[in-house]
């Protein structure tokens, strides 16, 4: 990898902070690493929730060589990374709120006393002071990134056991993913022709709702993906540094060829805040009911120019109408561009031209051009 790049740290000193923040950058890029279970690290009030200090050097307290793997990509890519800093059995960082499973009552076999008879409120403090600032730190990553005009490119990563149960596990790598596989099937094609034994969505599934790449990156519509890694090639930090130095090109290359980061949703929207439950079908709906009053108000606002619209949003009707043919050609149906395009004008586009567009000003084409800048 490249030599050493000057870290930039704004890490929150709090002795008892959720998270660890590092930075390569001087402003906010389009890469953002992110390692749920970084640390086998307890806060000093809870000691060692009961249990015996030889489990802590084990996978039930910690992703082991997650850490090292995440700090060495983030200083090979100039990128920043967001990392847990204390150990999952404090807190469950990969899962939602209001997931079971969010304090360990029982890992791999082995009781966690301090967890076993957790009530409701230390639960509710456990979230406040060590779940909420987590996700609100990678939130507030995400959001600094996209103020900078860039869609940022989440990595997440894990690593597994080489056996589990009894069962030796085949795969070195693991790339999950849920709806959005556009850069995780590069990624799966390139570690496989590297010569990695590769798992897709094996040993675990990336289609859990309420994860850390489903509150970020899918709820969000930015690319993403989870990386896993079989501990024994990376259990210390030599194999670590050495295995990030052969991710790093084909990290490389699958960014390449999944293109240039753009947002996408690929799962129905639903309300980020509020405990309304809703299902996939409802929403779906919803959606499609918002973007009949969207194309509704278009077709009456014919004073608003495509031009207009792409200055400041970086979108037109055009857009919509290429983006409604793409997903039908998703659900495996044919629609042309000129009949997609209809649908949003309300009558064929060269009739709407002919009738509603306007002539564009030099100050317009000017604007455009800096607009550009941005919504590129």
């Amino acid at each position: 990898m490249a030599a050493p790049r000057r870290a930039i740290y704004s890490d929150n000193k709090m002795t008892d902070a959720a998270f660890e923040r590092l930075t390569f950058a001087d402003h906010p890029q389009g890469l953002i690493f992110i390692c749920d279970h970084a640390s086998n690290a307890l806060p000093a009030s809870y000691g060692t929730l009961g249990l015996e200090s030889e489990a802590f050097a084990t996978h039930i307290a910690c992703d082991i060589g997650a850490a090292e793997v995440t700090r060495a990509l983030a200083e090979a890519f100039g990128a920043t990374a967001i990392l847990a800093r204390w150990s999952r059995l404090l807190i469950y960082l990969n899962r939602g709120a209001d997931d079971p499973t969010l304090v360990m009552k029982l890992s791999d076999g082995k009781i966690v006393p301090g967890n076993r008879e957790i009530g409701a409120d230390e639960l509710a403090h456990r979230i406040a002071r060590f779940h909420a600032p987590y996700h609100a730190a990678i939130a507030r990553e995400i959001a600094q990134s996209r103020d900078a005009g860039f869609v940022p490119t989440l990595i997440s990563m894990h690593s597994f056991t080489p056996v589990w149960k009894g069962v030796a596990r085949p795969w070195e790598v693991g790339v999950l993913w849920d709806r959005d596989d556009r850069l995780a099937q590069p990624l799966i094609a390139k570690l496989a022709r590297a010569g990695f034994q590769v798992g897709d969505n094996e040993p675990y599934t990336g289609e859990l709702e309420g994860d850390t790449l489903f509150q970020h990156g899918t709820m969000n519509g930015l690319p993403h993906v989870l990386i896993e890694i079989r501990q024994d090639l990376i259990g210390n930090a030599r194999d670590a540094l050495a295995f990030a130095a052969r991710l790093k090109p084909i990290l490389d290359d699958a960014i390449a060829a999944m293109g240039a980061a753009q947002i996408r949703f690929t799962r129905p929207l639903r309300p980020t805040t509020g405990d309304n439950a809703m299902d996939d079908t409802t929403r779906t709906e919803l959606e499609a009911a918002v973007f009949r009053r969207l194309v509704g108000h278009l077709r009456t606002r014919t004073d608003v120019q495509n031009i207009d619209l792409m200055i400041l949003a970086g979108f037109c009707r055009n857009c919509l109408g290429d983006w409604y043919r793409e997903a039908a050609v998703e659900k495996g149906l044919t629609l042309a561009k000129d009949e997609a395009r209809e649908i949003v004008y309300g009558m064929p586009q060269a009739e709407w031209k002919k009738r509603y567009q306007k002539e564009t000003t030099p100050e317009q084409l000017a604007a455009f051009d800096e607009a550009q800048k941005t919504h590129s």
